[in-house]
């Protein structure tokens, strides 16, 4: 089809939409990277249209790659042919929307300009540019961008041309549609591996197997609600009279509790040898974690050393949930001090306590997961339901017991997934 041709007609014809439709559909089918498809746009116009410039702009809003603009970029230059070479943040149109692109992108109206200087919305963008053709790329019915090109000479552009140029838009739209799809889904992938990668790691600051004790038996289960999550617990060997034993409590979940967590196991670790008072432990890292935490970030924990050869543990609580001790006659303890949660008070005292460990007396450290589960009746799983659990395997092994906790509550809530990270540690003497 020759520009004469075209010149003299108002608009294509339903034949001459489908040749082009086909022509389009068969370049792109192959790809689904955007500077390719779009780029190819722009070499099936020109055959059909005589240009001397012509981009594709997109709000940047719309574009999730951050290759195609830099910040404060109102405009993304996608694909574009012929235009003069300088920084973006020295482009009007790019920056701040304006222009004859900019409007159209506004206002959602096709634009065939004769001649640009009699045009009071336009803005140079390219010294040689007499003539200009703009139209919308819509997605939903909402301008998201603009189809333009321009040429040297005035009066370049007819209707038919407009009504070419229409069309392309229309493909340019779903190719990046099609395109964006395809980038989210690889990000998606990306992000899906990269979590994967970050629950194995902390996977591995967990303890890989409970500590050989005689006399003890140490049991721990902790199951995040995503693939990462805030929760954590631990029991190692300190020296050869000594053991700790943690739980810990992240405020909020995903990435940022468990950076929190992984922090202050890393400070847990680092001084848990050296200071063996743990209301100074405790002391020590709430005084360090604030290098590593927003304002809004808190930590209740709980801590405790086990003397082996004497069997009494001394013990601080940071804000957490009371452990209960079950005594082997029967007796519910709740170990408790008044100390405040991680992170919350600078330079904050925490108290320590001291209790005996009995024969067949019974330790249980949990997070708030276990207990605020709720029913389908909205009712909570709670202390109580929990304790008589307990009591009723009073001679079950710290990881057998754990697992009856397990099915106990996800046949309360009639749920294989809980809604918030879930941790409990069993010691028993």
């Amino acid at each position: 089809m020759t520009e004469e041709n075209l010149n003299r007609k108002k608009s294509l014809t339903a034949e001459e939409k489908y040749e082009l439709l086909k022509t389009i559909s068969y370049k792109i089918r192959d790809t689904l990277d955007l500077d390719v498809i779009l780029n190819q746009l722009l070499d099936l116009l020109e055959p059909v249209m005589q240009y001397d410039a012509a981009g594709v702009f997109v709000l940047s809003q719309d574009i999730i790659h951050p290759r195609y603009h830099f910040p404060q970029q109102f405009i993304a230059g996608i694909a574009h042919r012929g235009y003069d070479k300088r920084p973006p943040e020295s482009d009007a149109m790019l920056m701040e929307g304006k222009g004859l692109v900019g409007y159209v992108i506004k206002t959602g109206e096709s634009l065939l300009v004769p001649d640009v200087r009699f045009d009071k919305r336009y803005i140079i963008g390219r010294e040689k540019t007499l003539s200009e053709m703009v139209v919308p790329i819509l997605k939903n019915g909402r301008p998201i961008g603009a189809f333009d090109v321009e040429s040297d000479r005035t009066n370049a552009f007819a209707d038919i041309d407009l009504d070419v140029l229409r069309f392309f838009a229309d493909s340019a739209a779903i190719s990046i549609d099609k395109a964006m799809l395809h980038h989210q889904i690889l990000q998606k992938k990306i992000i899906e591996e990269q979590l994967q990668i970050a629950g194995e790691v902390q996977s591995s600051l967990l303890p890989a197997s409970p500590p050989s004790v005689p006399g003890y038996e140490f049991a721990g289960i902790c199951t995040p609600t995503y693939e990462i999550g805030g929760d954590y617990f631990d029991y190692f060997i300190l020296d050869k009279d000594n053991v700790a034993v943690a739980i810990a409590d992240v405020s909020g979940n995903g990435i940022p509790a468990a950076l929190v967590m992984a922090a202050f196991r890393a400070l847990l670790h680092s001084h848990s040898k050296t200071l063996g008072n743990p209301s100074e432990l405790m002391a020590l890292i709430n005084n360090h974690l604030s290098e590593y935490t927003r304002k809004r970030d808190f930590i209740t924990a709980f801590y405790g050393i086990i003397n082996i050869s004497q069997n009494r543990m001394s013990y601080t609580n940071c804000g957490h949930i009371a452990p209960l001790l079950f005594r082997n006659n029967g007796e519910v303890i709740e170990l408790k001090t008044d100390g405040p949660s991680l992170c919350l008070v600078d330079n904050a005292n925490f108290n320590t306590s001291e209790i005996y460990l009995n024969k067949g007396d019974k330790m249980i450290l949990y997070t708030d997961g276990v207990i605020e589960i709720f029913n389908k009746n909205s009712e909570e799983f709670g202390l109580d339901r929990l304790v008589n659990v307990i009591k009723k395997y009073p001679q079950e092994s710290p990881n057998s017991l754990i697992k009856k906790i397990e099915l106990e509550t996800k046949e309360f809530c009639k749920d294989e997934f809980y809604n918030d990270d879930y941790t409990i540690v069993v010691v028993s003497r």
